[in-house]
């Protein structure tokens, strides 16, 4: 099991990131820190896709992504067929998209969500693992 987690953001996200990266460390994780770092205007694709392409050097590897709404980072990151990004609001969506989905990146809107919840989606999407049975089929199918 692979414990680093790669996690990205644009300039609207890069204050939680910063703030999760902290939070994967003291989960106990390394926190490979994709960037931004600064608060000036970049375009979210660019970060999503370094992501993916960290993702593609690792069977197990998970990621976080993390931009104003969330929206614009789940878009960019699941045009990569090796990808299965999930844009999460609560713990639950959270647990239930690494459960039934299999997903490998979380998605978190820094503007929506503040750092508690977002925390508790962290905790509960790398503390989660893919059921299969009867999911399985059905994530064969995304690709």
């Amino acid at each position: 099991m692979d414990t680093t987690i790669a996690i990205a953001s644009d300039h609207a996200g890069v204050e939680l990131k910063t703030l999760l990266a902290g939070y994967l460390r003291e989960l106990g994780y390394a926190a490979e820190d994709l960037g931004t770092h600064e608060k000036a205007s970049v375009d979210y694709a660019d970060y999503a896709n370094t992501l993916a392409a960290w993702i593609r050097g690792g069977a197990e590897r998970k990621g976080i992504l993390v931009c104003g709404s969330g929206i614009g980072v789940s878009i960019a990151a699941n045009r990569h067929a090796h990808i299965r990004a999930a844009l999460c609001q609560d713990g639950l969506m959270a647990e239930l998209a690494r459960r039934h989905n299999n997903a490998n990146v979380l998605c978190l809107g820094a503007r929506l969500i503040g750092v508690e919840v977002a925390r508790e989606c962290v905790r509960r999407f790398l503390a989660a693992e893919f059921e299969g049975g009867r999911h399985a089929s059905r994530v064969e199918k995304l690709g």
